[in-house]
Formats: C-alpha cells, sequence, structure tokens
C-alpha cells in the first residue's frame, strides 16, 4: 500500500485535524516546516513567529508521542526548501509518497500553492468551524444584505448555545447595549496567564531574533501558551478571573492597562490550540453555574460564533478578489506612525507601542482607534490590512480580510457594515484616558492643536457625501455638518487638508 503525506500547518494544530483524521498512522508520514514563505509573506511580528515555531515543535512533538512518523523541517535546516510545496516534493522524493492529505488553509494564497504543487494533494474542509462553507453559503444566498447579527441568530439555533426551549436566554439575542461601559478610576485586571519559555521555547526566540529581528515589534518577555495543555489552563484562568467583568468594559481603553479583562483567546483559538466549542462551552457553564453575568457571556460567545466564524463565511463567499476591494478610492500611503514613527496623537502612540510590545491590541483599539484614523486619513485599505496581518499574533487572511477591507474601512462598499465606522474624538475621549495626556485638544474643534479624529470626521463625511447622504444611519451627521455655517465649514476642510498634507510630507504629526 502506497505511503501518503499528511501536511500540517502553523495554524492546524489540533490533534482532530481533518488530514490526520482521514490519515492511516500506520503508514502515513506526517510533514511539518517552518518555511520562509509563510514567515516572510508579510513581516510578522517576531512574536507571532516564535510562537507558532514553538507550538509547531511540541504540537510535533505530541503526534510523535502518540505513534505518528513525523518529518519536522526547522527554518535553519540547510535542506530547507522555503516554501510548503517545496517541502512535500522533498519528502515526497524520500519516501515514495505520491498524495498529500491537508486540511484546506485559510488564506487563498496559499490554497493556490497547493493546487499547483507537484505532488498532488488531497484538499479537505477544515471542520474545526461551526459554520462550513456550505451552511455559509445556504444562509447567504438570496439575500440582499450579509449582517453579522443575524448570521449569528442563526449560529445560536443551530448550535443551542446560549439557547433555552428554542429561545434565546435571557430573552434578548443581543446585550451590546450594557457593553459599553467607559473604564473606571482604579481598575484593576489581572490580564492574561502568562508562561515562562521553556528550553525548547528560548531556541525557538534565539532563531527569530537572529532572523526576524529587524521586523517591527518586540520579542521578549515572550509569555504566550505554546501547548494545548497550557492554553486551556490560560482559558480556565481567564473564566475564573476576568469574564465576570468582561462584558461591562470591553470598550474601554486605558494607558497601561494593555488586556484589561480580554480573554486573549484569538491567537490560540486560530492556531488550533483551543476549539470554538470547548471555548463558548466554558463561558456559558460560567453563566449557568451564576459565575458570570450574562451580558458578559453573551457579548464574548457573539465574538467567537458571531464575528468569528462570520468574517471567515465572508472571506470564503467573496473570494480572493475581496482584499482588492476600494470602494471608496483610498489611496494614501500607511504614515510611519504605524510603525513606531513619532505621533503627538496619544490614542495612536498607544495603541501602537501596545501592539509593538504585545502583538496584540483589543477590538475597540483596532476598529476605532488605529482603523478609524486610517478610515478618516484615507489610506489605502490593502495597506492597512498588510499592517494588520504582520502587527498581531491572531491574525490570518480568513479572519483580516473582512475586519480591515469590510468592517474598518468600509472597502467593500458595505458587505459587512451598514455605513462607515467613524467617529470624531469624542468617542474615544469617552471610552478611553487617552485623550486626558495627549499634545492635541479634544475639546477643540478648529483651531491650533485641534483633535486631528475632529477635523478628519467633518472632511471624510464632505469627502463621501454622494455616497453617504442617503444612508439613514448617516442623516443626523449629515443634518449636523449643514447646520453649520460656511466659514466654519471651509475652516474644518482647509485644516483637514493641511494636517493631511503634513502627514503626507512625512512631518510628524
Amino acid at each position: 500500500m502506497v505511503s501518503r503525506l499528511v501536511l500540517i500547518l502553523g495554524d492546524q494544530l489540533s490533534p482532530g485535524i481533518r488530514a490526520l483524521r482521514e490519515a492511516d498512522k500506520a503508514r502515513d508520514t506526517v510533514v511539518m516546516a517552518e518555511v520562509a514563505d509563510e514567515a516572510s509573506y508579510v513581516p510578522h511580528h517576531p512574536k507571532k513567529i516564535a510562537f507558532l515555531f514553538a507550538a509547531m515543535r511540541k504540537f510535533a512533538a505530541e503526534l510523535e508521542d502518540d505513534g505518528w512518523t513525523v518529518r519536522y523541517t526547522r527554518l535553519d535546516d540547510p535542506a530547507n526548501t522555503g516554501s510548503i510545496p517545496g517541502e512535500l516534493l522533498r519528502h515526497a522524493d524520500d519516501t515514495g509518497a505520491e498524495e498529500v492529505l491537508a486540511t484546506e488553509p485559510g488564506e487563498f494564497r496559499l490554497i493556490a500553492a497547493l493546487e499547483d504543487c507537484p505532488v498532488p494533494v488531497h484538499l479537505f474542509e477544515d471542520d474545526r468551524f461551526l459554520a462550513s462553507h456550505a451552511a455559509f453559503d445556504d444562509w447567504a444566498t438570496d439575500r440582499k444584505t450579509l449582517r453579522m447579527e443575524y448570521f449569528y441568530r442563526e449560529m445560536r439555533r443551530r448550535t443551542g448555545i446560549l439557547m433555552e426551549e428554542g429561545e434565546p436566554a435571557g430573552g434578548k439575542w443581543n446585550y451590546d447595549s450594557e457593553n459599553r461601559k467607559p473604564p473606571p478610576e482604579g481598575l484593576d485586571a489581572s490580564g492574561p496567564m502568562q508562561f515562562t519559555p521553556d528550553a525548547t521555547v528560548e531556541e525557538v526566540l534565539a532563531l527569530v531574533e537572529d532572523r526576524f529581528g529587524d521586523n517591527f515589534g518586540t520579542l521578549r518577555p515572550f509569555w504566550f501558551a505554546t501547548t494545548r495543555a497550557e492554553a486551556r489552563r490560560h482559558l480556565a484562568h481567564w473564566v475564573r478571573r476576568s469574564l465576570p467583568s468582561f462584558g461591562d468594559y470591553q470598550d474601554a481603553m486605558l494607558s497601561g492597562e494593555r488586556f484589561l479583562y480580554h480573554s486573549v483567546t484569538g491567537l490560540y483559538l486560530n492556531a488550533g490550540l483551543l476549539d470554538p466549542r470547548e471555548v463558548c462551552d466554558a463561558a456559558e457553564q460560567a453563566w449557568r453555574d451564576g459565575h458570570a453575568p450574562l451580558n458578559a457571556v453573551e457579548g464574548f460567545i457573539r465574538q467567537i460564533i458571531g464575528w468569528r466564524e462570520y468574517m471567515r463565511g465572508i472571506y470564503f463567499h467573496h473570494g480572493p478578489d475581496y482584499l482588492d476591494r476600494n470602494a471608496l478610492g483610498h489611496d494614501r500611503a500607511l504614515p510611519a506612525m504605524f510603525w513606531g514613527g513619532k505621533t503627538d496623537m496619544r490614542c495612536i502612540s498607544e495603541c501602537v507601542e501596545q501592539t509593538r510590545e504585545e502583538a496584540y491590541a483589543h477590538h475597540i483599539q483596532r476598529l476605532m482607534v488605529t482603523g478609524n484614523f486610517a478610515l478618516l486619513a484615507g489610506i489605502a485599505p490593502r495597506e492597512i490590512h498588510d499592517w494588520y496581518m504582520a502587527a498581531y499574533a491572531d491574525a490570518y487572511e480568513w479572519v483580516m480580510a473582512g475586519n480591515t477591507i469590510g468592517m474598518t474601512q468600509f472597502a467593500d462598499g458595505g458587505v459587512v457594515a451598514s455605513k462607515p465606522y467613524v467617529s470624531s474624538g469624542n468617542y474615544i475621549d469617552r471610552m478611553s484616558d487617552y485623550c486626558k495626556s495627549c499634545a492635541y485638544s479634544v475639546k477643540a474643534k478648529t483651531g491650533q492643536g485641534a483633535c486631528p479624529f475632529n477635523l478628519l470626521y467633518w472632511d471624510f463625511l464632505a469627502r463621501h457625501r454622494s455616497r453617504f447622504e442617503g444612508n439613514p444611519r448617516m442623516a443626523q451627521m449629515y443634518r449636523t455638518w449643514d447646520r453649520m455655517d460656511e466659514d466654519r465649514r471651509t475652516t474644518i476642510r482647509n485644516e483637514a487638508a493641511a494636517w493631511l498634507s503634513r502627514l503626507d510630507s512625512g512631518e510628524p504629526v
């Protein structure tokens, strides 16, 4: 009987992954590889590279302990071909394997590479998600709009999560209105569980320092979980310590409090160390046990079976061209301050510094600070998408495309969002303490020292009036703009243009 290769990618570190279930432990060989193509197609944060390499090495060891034959290629192996197809071809030549079993990657780029591989690859759909491609397509067919809220309700019904006799627990589908409290004085959050690097992790850290030391991002201290057992301990710690307060303050932003009550489970879910069902079950059980309130648990579960599953569905439903959408025609280059360049905007500097040091920022920091700024300033959507891909440890194209091209940048023309997620400085001031120590004044709408968000917000609305003035959710904004006297509107447009000119020239702003 001819042997086969079983490909396991760095974000497929799940013992029940489809390719392993389809394989025969007695005759097939698992292939795992740290390759330059995957480590450098964007300049990934060093913490992300180290996390995946360390977790891959440990997963490979677990497979060997379980009786699998594993061929593992390290990045610094002299025989390393530098690509996944190259490694498959090399190991096929060595073993005589004539076929590869693989679970579908989460990026069209890599799917195309496997389809063109010299060794025939049998791709199985990744069934670690709760909604299959067919299920999402069935839901999306013939709908005028693909709103996440309605997909989320369908997922609740289908899975039974937070359901009671066919109705949503507590009588409501969504408790988001209870989850927008500004940060209180003296908020004390313990943050995620942190793990001390062992010998395997230290070896990877040395490799990453040598090969990727110039990438944006601080490698040490490194504290991520790198095994499924550690990731499950991390989840249990968060459920016990932080879930009860997560809902109330999930939109809050505080200087020096980088995690607040957020779970930071995204990187473990997206790499396969945690399963979405087990994560949701743990949160739901906390509510049923009286440990966590419903608004916190529902808000968290919505992020998993709502947004996460929905974003994957959007990516595969719309295909590889989705990434190139640019409905608003934005073409400004990403400014240096996103890579740590000097800026007087405290909210941007706080979020970028946190991102550089932690490879993490929570959803409001991404949506309403960096994403909001990029949209208001007219940054090219693909540039900000690629930055998110490079900057965050939980970033993979299937989840980032809908969040950036769709949600934060409105570049898909309204597939994901019914209106652009834009705001002036008032929202950031309400939900954070950033503005208190900013060189700009959030109270100043124009003139010397006016908050750039205030200028750019109205300038954005004026630039795109023909597209948005008929949107019912934006009508009040345009009525407010029209009530301003002409001189004030002219001043706002001129000052916004001058500020953007300084940004384009590379001047610190």
